[in-house]
C-alpha cells in the first residue's frame, strides 16, 4: 500500500510511524486503514522489535475526520461502520506483539486520545492537551476511549473528563496515570527511543510478546483466567531455545545470546 498519510523509519529493531496527514493528523478511513496496514506488516517484521508513534507538525492526531461524519447522518450502519474501524485500530495497536509508544508530540483529543491510550506506553510533550470532546458534537467516543480511560483512571474520573470536554495538561495527564512521562519538544524522541531500547534490549522478543499478550487480555479476564493464561504461557517458554540460553547464561554470569526463538 502506498504511504499517504505516514513516514516510517526504522533504525536498531525500532520502527517509527510518523502520522502526516495535515494540518492537524485527522483519522480519516482512508488514513486509518493505512495505519492498520502498517501495523500488520510490522507484526512479522524481524527487523522490527519496538515501534514508536507519533505525528507530524504540531498534533498528534486532533481526532477524526469530521467531514466524513456528515455522509453518515442518518444512517446508522455508516456510524457503526466508522466506530468499528477506529476500534478496530486501537484494538490492534494495544494487541500487538511488540511494545507500542506513543510520542505525544501536540494534541491528542477525540480518536487521537484514544490512538494514544491504546499504545503500551504513553510520553508527551510538556505543551500536549489531551481529550475528548466528542459531546460537543452530540457523539460520544467511540474508539474505545470509554473504555481505556475508565481502565487508566476509574469510572469517576472517566466521567468527569468526557461529560465536562475537559483537555488536560499533559502534567494533568500525568497526574492521572494517562501518559507515564512527560518531556519538552526536544527530548520526546530521543526519550521514545532510549524507552523503547529499555523495553527490548537484552530480552527475549519471544517472552516480551507473551508478556504483552498477559496483560493486555488479563486485564479484561477475571483472576482465573488471567492466571490460568500466565500459567500456560509460562510453560510455553521452558519450550524456547531463548528460556534456555537465558537461565544458563544467568547460572554462567554472562550476558545471554538470544536467538528469538
Amino acid at each position: 500500500m502506498e504511504s499517504k498519510f505516514t513516514r516510517v523509519t526504522k533504525d536498531n529493531f525500532i520502527t517509527t510511524i510518523e502520522l502526516n496527514n495535515p494540518p492537524a493528523n485527522t483519522l480519516s478511513s482512508s488514513c486509518i486503514e493505512e495505519i492498520r496496514f502498517l501495523l500488520r506488516s510490522l507484526t512479522n517484521d524481524e527487523g522490527t522489535r519496538a515501534i514508536i508513534l507519533t505525528g507530524a507538525g504540531k498534533f498528534f492526531v486532533a481526532g477524526a475526520d469530521i467531514k466524513e461524519f456528515v455522509a453518515a447522518l442518518g444512517d446508522e450502519g455508516k456510524g457503526l461502520a466508522m466506530a468499528k474501524a477506529g476500534q478496530d485500530l486501537c484494538n490492534e495497536i494495544e494487541s500487538m506483539n511488540k511494545p507500542v509508544i506513543a510520542a505525544i508530540n501536540g494534541a491528542a483529543l477525540g480518536g487521537g486520545f484514544e490512538l494514544a491510550m491504546a499504545c503500551h506506553y504513553r510520553i508527551a510533550v510538556d505543551s500536549a492537551v489531551l481529550g475528548l470532546p466528542e459531546l460537543k458534537l452530540g457523539l460520544l467516543p467511540t474508539f474505545g476511549g470509554t473504555y481505556r480511560l475508565t481502565k487508566l483512571t476509574d469510572a469517576s474520573t472517566a466521567l468527569n473528563l468526557i461529560l465536562t470536554s475537559k483537555q488536560l495538561t499533559a502534567d494533568e495527564a500525568l497526574k492521572h496515570s494517562i501518559v507515564q512521562l512527560v518531556v519538552s519538544q526536544e527530548e520526546l524522541l530521543n526519550t521514545a527511543r532510549t524507552i523503547a531500547e529499555s523495553f527490548i534490549e537484552g530480552k527475549s522478543k519471544t517472552s516480551i510478546t507473551k508478556v504483552i499478550e498477559c496483560i493486555v487480555q488479563g486485564n479484561n479476564e477475571n483472576l482465573l483466567d488471567a492466571l490460568e493464561r500466565e500459567r500456560k504461557k509460562f510453560a510455553e517458554l521452558f519450550l524456547t531455545s531463548d528460556a534456555e540460553e537465558g537461565i544458563i547464561a544467568f547460572i554462567e554470569k554472562r550476558k545471554p545470546n538470544f536467538t528469538h526463538s
